[in-house]
């Protein structure tokens, strides 16, 4: 009775693929190679920069920050040992590329996000629109869209960062938002009433009072990143993804193992250090 819901298919993948195919002889030249070839150069600067002093330099830097951000011995104590345990497997370097690629895809998120959080409070239409664009980024199968990125950058750093932006980019947006929504109106109007501009309200007022939630959001946004290593691994980003994606593939389950400690111990380091100072 109902087969003509299936008689006549509409053309939807094919419709895509001319999409696809025409941002590849149009685009591609003036855009998708100098985007490419830009993220490539930073993150693997990044990473050189990273992995040129020798480990312990780096080690010592990591835990004096951690020092000086909360003052916990027992913080820094982790910090040291578990990034000699991953320098003793023999991960260090790849390490450094994930961290690299983890910061440079927060730190780009965080960038529109907070911005965008800033003028979705302030704008009920623009956050009416951006909802359902938030829920898709943060519910739609990362694969998917891997396959056009893929297509449209090749394999590399560039496809991995920019679907890990995706994946990540919801968390400062909304929490942004929310932070700033939550400014109770009492605050706003005595600001107001003391001839406030609303860039001085924005700057003195509302943001002072939202960053412990912007800060939970940059934190987040940090681990969303990290939790896509493994998926820009299969992509052809370096890192410890690559180190998973290859154990997954020949069955070698030390080296899973290990590079899956590296990635949990990475991700607790990072967690610990960007939390706000006394929240433990």
């Amino acid at each position: 009775m109902f087969d003509w819901v299936t008689d006549t298919k509409l053309p939807f993948g094919k419709v895509m693929q001319l999409v696809i195919e025409f941002l590849q002889k149009y685009c591609t030249t003036w855009l998708f190679d100098p985007l490419r070839i830009g993220i490539e150069k930073t993150v693997g600067g990044t990473s050189w920069l990273l992995t040129y002093p020798p480990p312990i330099v780096i080690i010592v830097l990591v835990v004096a920050f951690g020092w000086w951000r909360h003052r916990s011995w027992g913080l820094c104590l982790f910090i040291f040992l578990g990034c000699l345990f991953i320098w003793n497997q023999g991960y260090w370097s790849n390490t450094m590329k994930t961290v690299s690629l983890v910061f440079w895809s927060a730190a780009v998120a965080m960038a529109i996000g907070i911005p965008l959080g800033v003028m979705a409070a302030h704008r009920p239409k623009l956050y009416a629109v951006l909802h359902p664009i938030l829920d898709m980024m943060q519910t739609l199968p990362t694969l998917v869209y891997l396959i056009p990125m893929v297509a449209l950058f090749r394999l590399g750093a560039a496809p991995g960062l920019i679907a890990t932006l995706i994946f990540a980019l919801p968390a400062p947006v909304r929490l942004t938002y929310l932070g700033i929504n939550s400014t109770p109106t009492a605050l706003k109007e005595a600001g107001e009433s003391f001839g406030s501009t609303k860039s001085q309200l924005l700057w003195k007022v509302e943001l002072p009072h939202a960053m412990p939630t912007i800060m939970a959001g940059v934190t987040q946004c940090i681990m969303l990143s990290l939790s896509m290593v493994v998926i820009a691994g299969m992509v052809g980003a370096e890192g410890l993804g690559v180190d998973v994606v290859r154990a997954m593939g020949q069955f070698n389950i030390p080296r899973g193992f290990e590079a899956g400690a590296c990635i949990v111990i990475l991700a607790i380091v990072l967690d610990r250090l960007c939390r706000t100072k006394g929240a433990h």
